[in-house]
């Protein structure tokens, strides 16, 4: 008899995880409530080894059982988090079956090779974001833009900074006359001897 774990995740204390557990159900895997696991309050960015109640799923999760999740992204933070996690599983034996893409065992042959072809579309996505972001840079400086944070300090107080330093006064005294960081009174110290 095929034994099936389900686990769910949520970010905030507003949403539930039931809606996940009802969708598992509603796709015929019945989840006992001690083959449930579910992270609350717990970010995507977290690695899924890293989270309290998926932890507890794999220590108790044995080979030739199921793990069922309802989306892909419950399972990792990205494309890497995620097949290392589904590796993990194949690697101990568990099947891992994502409701989002159908009923295929992630961890068989057909299962690798959607993941894989799921990876190479993250990996563009990423590759194409960062291809717009530079664009965007490169067309707001032709522009006459100017890029990043704005300067904390003015040209007359970097002048006056510098000053000071040549005179003695200390970063940390500069810092509190000017209402800046130490870090500020340095960079205005080190961009002076560039």
């Amino acid at each position: 008899m095929t034994v099936f774990f389900g686990y769910g995740r949520v970010s905030t204390d507003t949403q539930s995880t039931e809606n996940q557990r009802v969708e598992l159900a509603q796709a015929g895997y019945q989840i006992p409530d001690e083959f449930w696991f579910s992270d609350h309050r717990i970010s995507g960015k977290t690695c899924a080894t890293q989270r309290p109640q998926f932890s507890i799923l794999l220590s108790k999760i044995r080979s030739d059982e199921t793990l069922v999740v309802s989306k892909l992204d419950r399972l990792g933070r990205d494309a890497v988090d995620v097949m290392q996690t589904i590796r993990l599983l194949r690697d101990r034996k568990v099947k891992v079956i994502v409701l989002q893409l159908g009923s295929t065992d992630l961890t068989s042959p057909p299962g690798k090779m959607l993941l894989n072809m799921l990876a190479a579309v993250a990996e563009m996505e990423r590759d194409l974001l960062v291809e717009r972001t530079q664009a965007g840079l490169q067309r707001a400086k032709a522009q006459g833009k100017k890029l990043g944070r704005p300067a904390k300090t003015t040209d007359e107080q970097r002048q006056s900074i510098r000053a000071d330093l040549k005179r003695g006064i200390s970063v940390s005294q500069l810092a509190r006359q000017h209402s800046v960081s130490r870090a500020t009174v340095i960079g205005i110290r080190e961009s002076a001897t560039v």
